[in-house]
């Protein structure tokens, strides 16, 4: 693939970043991240973990949202970066620069030179949760991060969710901000998509993690599916 070149953010959404990397309203998830941090898993003693909200990352003129669970314990909130240094985000990107979302198959740091091109990567709750299971509050704490960002991405014509705690949210997200009325017109399943009625598209994935891939719920070929997908619904050249 051509060298995918980093686009500038621009200074509303750096302020966006801002408030999510500096936020500290949920004292559980808070409480979390840093003891991880200072703790450590053992492959990693040697590093800085951030430990901090993950914002999300990506072309400022995404066309596509990806929007997941959490950061993952020892995987973004060590690295900074959504789907980056874990086992998700090992199976994820492969995929993404397979359908020509990523410059690179690789995501290990924040500072290897992965770029994305049209598309922008998220997740509701911006804090790695216990057991990867946020509360209700927590999600609900956090979804003013999630709008914010949204926002900001006015060139988004697709959003895929991993997974049904992140199909939910946005749900949430969309009646809270008048889109639709109810959320029960709208049904998890892999691969189910929706024309919204601002003419955005919804899209569903099982999420990629280690539960889901290794067991084979969901393998290479499906995800990848979803992404072919998500170009052709996006109007994106192939």
């Amino acid at each position: 693939m051509k060298r995918i070149a980093a686009k500038p953010l621009p200074p509303i959404l750096l302020k966006v970043h801002e408030s999510i990397t500096t936020c500290e309203r949920c004292p559980r998830l808070r409480l979390y991240c840093k003891g991880i941090g200072e703790t450590k898993r053992r492959a990693y003693r040697d590093q800085t973990y951030w430990a901090r909200p993950v914002a999300g990352f990506g072309d400022p003129n995404a066309r596509v949202l990806i929007l997941g669970l959490a950061p993952g314990a020892h995987g973004a909130n060590r690295t900074g970066r959504p789907f980056t240094g874990d086992g998700a985000g090992y199976f994820m990107y492969p995929v993404l620069h397979d359908t020509g979302f990523a410059s690179q198959a690789e995501s290990f740091s924040k500072d290897d030179g992965l770029r994305l091109r049209d598309a922008w990567i998220a997740s509701v709750v911006r804090c790695a949760p216990p057991g990867d299971k946020p509360t209700p509050q927590e999600i609900r704490e956090c979804s003013a991060h999630l709008a914010a960002e949204i926002e900001q991405l006015q060139r988004v014509r697709v959003v895929v969710c991993l997974g049904k705690i992140a199909f939910d949210a946005y749900l949430a997200h969309l009646v809270a901000h008048g889109v639709i009325e109810r959320r029960s017109d709208y049904r998890f399943a892999h691969g189910a998509h929706y024309r919204l009625p601002n003419g955005v598209y919804l899209l569903a994935s099982y999420h990629p993690s280690l539960r889901n891939t290794n067991t084979g719920r969901l393998d290479r070929a499906m995800f990848t599916r979803i992404f072919v997908r998500a170009r052709e619904l996006a109007g994106l050249k192939n």
